[in-house]
């Protein structure tokens, strides 16, 4: 039975928030700027942070022999392969739909464990991740046309989200007891290295400083997406079963969708609120607890 705590619904409720909004955020800082130098400063800045943390609350940031390896294996696809597709891939696609085809992640876990992990879902999973599915499906149906005319946009994107969603799997299995904090401050330090060294292979020419509006993104991205959603990400992956986490965070996609309506003045559309419906009702299905057997 999937619980969640008050505090765990506290984090999850601000981890949607500052990931909603940050769609639209990261497509403005992209705008101009070279997309890995853009995502290099914003992790560059979000390690910083987690280091001042890490001092400020006593928590040491040493890593034990012998557990490189398995830091490897959960960076690459949980962070490298996620941020370094996604930034290049939000260069060619809407914001809003960026976030949609990322967020198909749920349906790559159930896949994925299928296919890696011989986990089958329960009924209950199964009906969120179908619920989820549709969802997705039908916020998407209003953009097919414009997400058809940007196939590789399309494509980094659902891989962004199938390795994020096999990554989900990891997150269970592997350096349980190693501090959440450490773990993501070292995550995000392979995927800095990733992301530099791409950025000054393909982008270098381009490099400049940020203008103003340009280092409002950087920052909130260095803070909030990073810093703190990482943090808070890794700490639900690593508590609740990988179904549960994965539909947990559907509510973020919603997000980017009726911002833009609110920000913008779109006109929302009955898909939109179909869909609200229906991922409101695949994050119930496996986040509420279910009703208890009777004794026999």
């Amino acid at each position: 039975m999937t619980r969640l705590s008050s505090r765990d619904l506290l984090l999850l409720t601000a981890l949607t928030l500052a990931w909603g909004l940050n769609w639209p955020v990261m497509k403005y800082g992209v705008a101009e700027l070279p997309p890995l130098y853009f995502r290099a400063l914003c992790i560059g800045g979000g390690l910083a942070a987690l280091w001042a943390w890490a001092r400020a609350t006593g928590v040491p940031l040493a890593v034990a022999p012998g557990r490189w390896g398995a830091i490897v294996r959960l960076a690459v696809p949980n962070a490298i392969v996620w941020h370094l597709l996604v930034i290049v891939a939000l260069k060619m696609l809407p914001a809003g739909r960026s976030a949609i085809l990322g967020y198909t992640m749920p349906v790559w876990v159930v896949v994925t464990g299928l296919l890696f992990f011989g986990e089958r879902p329960t009924p209950r999973q199964a009906l969120g991740v179908t619920a989820a599915l549709v969802g997705t499906l039908l916020l998407l149906s209003s953009e097919l046309r414009a997400i058809a005319g940007a196939p590789a946009g399309t494509l980094l994107m659902l891989t962004a989200a199938a390795a994020w969603g096999y990554g989900t799997h990891l997150m269970r299995r592997e350096l349980r007891e190693m501090p959440t904090l450490v773990l993501t401050f070292w995550m995000l330090a392979m995927t800095f290295a990733v992301m530099l060294a791409a950025s000054l292979v393909f982008e270098w020419q381009a490099w400049r400083w940020p203008l103003a509006g340009e280092w409002g993104s950087i920052v909130y991205n260095m803070l909030a997406a990073i810093a703190f959603c990482h943090v808070a990400w890794s700490h639900l992956a690593r508590t609740l079963p990988p179904v549960a986490s994965a539909i947990s965070v559907m509510m973020i996609p919603v997000l980017g969708v009726f911002s833009a309506v609110w920000f913008l003045g779109e006109r929302p559309l009955w898909q939109d609120y179909l869909a609200l419906v229906l991922i409101v009702l695949a994050m119930a299905s496996v986040l509420l607890p279910g009703r208890p057997r009777a004794a026999p």
